[in-house]
């Protein structure tokens, strides 16, 4: 339940930021293209966004730990745009995807995505029952 919550955030986040002309960042529908295409690409991409974070960010953001030392975790803000071009990367094989014509541009797009991700985890967290022991 908490993926499929993560993933529709997540697809949102992407939707906010291409919105956002100056960032450059796209996706492109399956055909025909209108709105149930749209929400299906925008979920599609979401759950490629989550399994290149989880799988291939776990293993960049273990071995750059030295990096998130020496930069105070600035490094972070890289990293995520990389994961982010890297999905537009995996998806530009089809004729629907996501686009991210420049990768700092990208960088700032994962910064929104992040903050939106934030954002909903911290309203949607479910809350601990308050226990008497």
């Amino acid at each position: 339940m908490r993926f499929i919550i993560r993933v529709v955030i997540n697809a949102f986040a992407i939707w906010v930021v291409t919105l956002i002309p100056a960032l450059q960042v796209s996706v492109i529908a399956f055909a025909p293209g209108e709105t149930l295409q749209v929400v299906l690409t925008l979920l599609v991409v979401s759950v490629i966004f989550a399994l290149v974070n989880t799988i291939i960010g776990t293993v960049i953001k273990v071995l750059a730990f030295p990096l998130y030392i020496l930069t105070l975790g600035l490094i972070s803000f890289v990293i995520n745009g990389f994961l982010l071009w890297l999905t537009a990367w995996l998806t530009h094989w089809w004729s629907w995807g996501l686009r991210v014509d420049d990768f700092w541009w990208g960088v700032v797009a994962a910064v929104v995505i992040t903050l939106i991700n934030w954002f909903f985890g911290i309203i949607l967290r479910p809350r601990e029952k308050n226990r008497r022991d």
